[in-house]
């Protein structure tokens, strides 16, 4: 997805796609979404190119691309590492796009950065970062490919963490007045 947030990035020449081997030069794009600035930037513009996402989102493609960062977002996460990404609950709030294809096709690229980026709490106050995903809800990015968990409060790097190391530093970077609550999990969970 080409979006606004993406069109500030190129415009502040944090992203050339310069050192791409696949579309050089080109930011490459199944589809866009946002303001009549980004229309206009995109229209006949001959750096952008619309793929289907059957190419866009193939991650033998993607890990063509060497130190690929795939930065992707949830509503939700537990405290092992699972990414739930487009329900509420049994509520469906959106569709799964790609994430899991960028997920493992930044993992499988040179270098390349699965992130998970999240604030630590909803607008509404709740923690992004919960002991149990909501009943219903459907995991996404399951805990085996989650690489980093990023919040306002800082990184939480756990590919091949063990369990309970994985929910200490989930805490780590939850809001602050949510971790005494998420500590109180972590102990009744893995009771050792």
């Amino acid at each position: 997805m080409f979006s606004d947030g993406l069109l500030e990035l190129i415009e502040a020449g944090v992203l050339t796609n310069a050192r791409k081997k696949v579309h050089p030069g080109r930011t490459i794009t199944a589809f866009s979404v946002g303001s009549a600035r980004l229309i206009e930037y995109i229209d006949d513009n001959p750096n952008v190119l619309y793929l289907e996402s059957a190419f866009t989102n193939d991650t033998n493609v993607i890990r063509q691309n060497p130190r690929t960062v795939a930065i992707n977002s949830a509503i939700e996460v537990d405290l092992t590492g699972q990414v739930v990404a487009d329900s509420i609950g049994t509520y469906c709030y959106s569709g799964i796009g790609g994430q899991m294809d960028f997920v493992r096709g930044a993992a499988m690229s040179e270098g390349g950065r699965p992130v998970i980026a999240i604030t630590s709490r909803t607008p509404k106050g709740a923690s992004r970062i919960v002991p149990f995903i909501k009943q219903g809800a459907g995991v996404v990015t399951t805990r085996a490919h989650v690489y980093y968990v990023v919040t306002e409060h800082g990184i939480a790097e756990l590919h091949g963490v063990p369990l309970r190391e994985r929910a200490n530093r989930l805490r780590d970077i939850a809001h602050p007045d949510d971790r005494e609550e998420l500590d109180r999990a972590i102990h009744e969970r893995f009771r050792s």
